[in-house]
């Protein structure tokens, strides 16, 4: 029985063996995507080195070189520093820190880019509100700015970095900051300008119903430091990202779980093969 015990864990030693690779290079450094999350539809909008891709909101050049590896868009020389291709559906993930006293934003489906007369570009997107704050209102950290509250500011304090997720699914919309869930919306149920769907006012004279669901991402500078990396995006609505999206938000480190887990009952399988020859070998009679 011992030989059987010790014949098991074996086996699982060695599985667990051949999958220490998936875990050991599945996180992947600063502004790098890895194969897994290549696999799954990520890309990299930013490459910690460069300001390729990265304009300002009047499409110009930024001012602003790169910092340690991120973005900073206060001083850029625009409202915002944007993206320069536009996006419809997607899932948004990046990492940002901010100096005291910040106020910036990240914004979505911005569109277009010309401002209207008397408005700033913010009134032609969508921004997701990052304060240097503790509470939870309208203008806090993980709002959708002066629409939506979050449910709580889980926001570490200035000079910390942060994660944020930030899905854009048809009129859908959701925050997630550092793994809680903050915000969500449907964009559907605002069919009046200045007017949230409890009929409460708000500053913008749009109606979300019609907004475009398509348009620029953008970084804020709206006069503070504040710092991003690590940006990536998953487009959403293709055929290849349907069939992926059970895994989307998975860490690679689960994915490997799973592969361990999936492959167990081959192990166990494998060992009960390996014992049954045991006891029934001519070997194993004679001692019996």
């Amino acid at each position: 029985m011992r030989r059987i015990i010790d014949q098991r864990v074996a086996t699982l030693l060695f599985v667990v063996a051949c999958l220490l690779p998936f875990g050991a290079t599945s996180r992947a450094a600063d502004n790098e995507v890895t194969e897994a999350e290549k696999r799954d539809g990520w890309l990299l909008l930013f490459d910690g080195t460069s300001l390729a891709g990265w304009q300002t909101s009047t499409q110009k050049p930024s001012s602003k070189p790169v910092e340690e590896g991120a973005l900073n868009p206060h001083g850029c020389g625009g409202y915002m520093l944007i993206h320069e291709r536009p996006w419809s559906d997607f899932i948004l993930s990046l990492d940002f820190k901010i100096a005291p006293k910040c106020n910036s934003g990240i914004f979505l489906r911005t569109w277009p880019l010309m401002p209207r007369e008397g408005k700033d570009v913010g009134f032609n997107g969508i921004e997701v509100a990052v304060d240097d704050t503790t509470t939870a209102g309208m203008h806090d950290t993980g709002a959708i700015y002066d629409l939506v509250a979050p449910a709580k500011n889980a926001m570490k304090p200035a000079g910390q970095w942060n994660h944020i997720e930030i899905t854009c699914d048809g009129p859908k919309i959701s925050v997630v900051v550092n793994g809680q869930p903050v915000t969500s919306t449907n964009l559907d149920e605002w069919t009046q300008p200045n007017r949230r769907p409890d009929g409460s006012e708000h500053k913008f004279d749009v109606v979300y119903r019609d907004h475009p669901r398509r348009g620029y991402l953008g970084l804020q500078d709206h006069g503070g430091e504040c710092w991003y990396k690590n940006i990536k995006l998953k487009p959403l609505g293709d055929a290849k990202s349907q069939s992926s999206r059970r895994s989307q938000g998975r860490p690679a480190s689960l994915n490997s779980l799973t592969k361990f887990v999936a492959v167990l009952p081959w192990a166990w399988a494998v060992d009960r093969t390996r014992t049954s020859s045991a006891l029934t070998s001519p070997r194993a009679r004679a001692r019996t």
